[in-house]
């Protein structure tokens, strides 16, 4: 008994010490089956309820994008889960890659928005389990697109980071979270990705929660940590990508630095009342 107790004790103080997405199943297969493409845009992805359901429910406050999740009614919610069920309906193949790319990110957040409003209230996303000794509702089969079921998980790990190759990603899908960059206001598309992209590198660079210059430290976000290698081999490599985005005052003090003192991440639920 005394081993099993120790065993549990063990692996529960692994699981609270684990990032969100630490040992996370690599699933190739994945990736190959999404990776393949349309040359050109045959398909117009309808998000009007989502774009209706952002514009209700997000408030702007000190740089960070809230959700009202309290003040869902009915009718939105059963737009949002018609809105996830219209999304994996589609054909992902006849769509352009970048077409793919906001179709991904778009079911992702709309998805993640569903997990809070089923478990709601909460305090944190990761109070939500998706199994024994999983924290957080990430590895949770919750969505079948082209008849395979998929988790938060696979959406962004085994499709978007893998076929698309791009760091932005971590500026476009939402958690739920404080520390985590801004659910933005409006869909993605094919049409505004690349702006859409950079404006949410720049407005979380730019905040405090992704990036702080304090005298002789520079404080980041935990994100550059848990993905570090997604910007660059090295500490110098995150720093020079922060520089792409950062505004003039930032960058004069995030020259002064060739290291990272320290990773910060708020998991409180970014939600207004």
């Amino acid at each position: 008994m005394r081993i099993l107790q120790y065993f549990l004790s063990a692996a529960f103080s692994i699981m609270l010490s684990m990032t969100p997405h630490d040992a996370y199943a690599k699933d190739v297969v994945l990736a190959e089956h999404f990776a393949g493409n349309a040359e050109q845009a045959t398909i117009d992805i309808v998000n009007d309820d989502w774009n209706r359901i952002l514009e209700a429910y997000i408030q702007e406050s000190d740089g960070i994008n809230l959700f009202g999740y309290s003040k869902v009614t009915d009718e939105d919610r059963a737009s949002l889960s018609r809105y996830i069920a219209y999304l994996a309906s589609l054909d992902v193949s006849s769509l352009t890659a970048a077409q793919q790319f906001s179709f991904w990110t778009n079911l992702y957040n709309s998805l993640t928005i569903l997990v809070i409003l089923d478990e709601y209230p909460v305090k944190s996303i990761r109070d939500i389990s998706s199994g024994l000794l999983q924290r957080g509702p990430w590895k949770k089969k919750r969505v079948a697109v082209d008849g395979i079921k998929l988790s938060l998980d696979d959406i962004e790990h085994e499709i978007l980071r893998p076929v698309f190759n791009d760091n932005r990603v971590h500026y476009a899908v939402n958690c739920a979270s404080i520390g985590c960059p801004n659910l933005q206001q409006t869909a993605f598309t094919h049409e505004t990705l690349d702006e859409m992209l950079d404006k949410a590198a720049s407005e979380y660079i730019n905040h405090p929660r992704g990036v702080t210059v304090n005298q002789d430290r520079l404080i980041v976000s935990s994100i550059f940590k848990w993905y570090s290698k997604d910007f660059g081999q090295g500490q110098q490599d995150v720093i020079n990508h922060m520089l792409l985005y950062a505004n003039d005052e930032l960058a004069e003090g995030l020259r002064t630095f060739s290291r990272i003192s320290g990773y910060e991440y708020d998991w409180d639920l970014n939600e207004y009342q």
